[in-house]
């Protein structure tokens, strides 16, 4: 039997999604509590893709299989009562066999959060990026615009990635909002390239601050050098909000 679970967790103090040796993760919380509910053997899962050490997730998706006949409730049930506080299983459900948390994956949803002002507020630093220069919202709402559709991402990923082949990806929206000091940057796409929201979002930024126009980010695409792109911004202020699937 195939169960899909939705989790939400607070990335703080995890190293990030995928299992590591000597390393606190997500996904090693949940294959110690799938452990111990299977006896002592071990289950692997398989998630919807990764998120580094400090990022967040409302809604990061993984399925694994079990020979174990709970329902939906009576899984969610047992996995939040093995979890610690910070990871939490929102929802739980039967899926085909055919079903995989990654490779069925159709549209994910990531946001990202500022904090515009000059004075730290050390109750929100985990969550949320500390700003503390102006910004003009429009111009980075108009620079938001030129990356959707499909295109190269060369340019907005880290040199470190590991992807092999194509790095073109269609994202179907970029935005940005702001209410009072605190913006708001949507993205949604078919797949998303290692630190690229958070380079697309540094790039963002240049643009508000004036170090870029809009109509740069067209040859920044053409230019295929991470470098000609802005800062990779902080991961605590990065959340994967939403995995949506075909079924849903």
């Amino acid at each position: 039997m195939r169960i899909k679970c939705v989790i939400s967790y607070d990335g703080t103090n995890f190293s990030g999604m995928q299992i590591q040796p000597r390393a606190r993760t997500v996904e090693g919380e949940i294959n110690k509590a799938l452990r111990k509910i299977h006896k002592g053997e071990s289950v692997r899962i398989f998630s919807s893709g990764r998120t580094d050490a400090g990022v967040h997730a409302k809604g990061q998706t993984f399925h694994f299989d079990s020979n174990y006949h709970l329902t939906p409730a009576e899984w969610k049930r047992a996995l939040n009562s093995l979890l610690p506080t910070d990871l939490h299983v929102n929802e739980a459900a039967h899926v085909h066999d055919s079903f995989h948390a990654r490779f069925d994956a159709k549209e994910k949803e990531y946001r990202y959060y500022i904090l515009n002002e000059r004075e730290r507020d050390v109750f929100q630093q985990n969550y949320i990026y500390q700003y503390p220069y102006e910004l003009d919202i429009k111009k980075m709402q108009q620079a938001a615009g030129y990356f959707e559709g499909t295109h190269d991402f060369t340019t907005f990923s880290s040199a470190k990635s590991e992807t092999v082949g194509s790095k073109v990806r269609t994202l179907y929206e970029v935005s940005c909002f702001r209410k009072g000091s605190r913006f708001e940057f949507i993205l949604r796409g078919d797949g998303f390239l290692y630190n690229m929201v958070r380079i697309i979002v540094g790039t963002l930024l240049d643009v508000g601050r004036g170090k870029l126009a809009a109509s740069d980010i067209g040859k920044l695409f053409n230019k295929h050098d991470r470098q000609s792109a802005g800062d990779t911004v902080p991961p605590q202020g990065l959340y994967l909000w939403k995995v949506t699937y075909n079924e849903d």
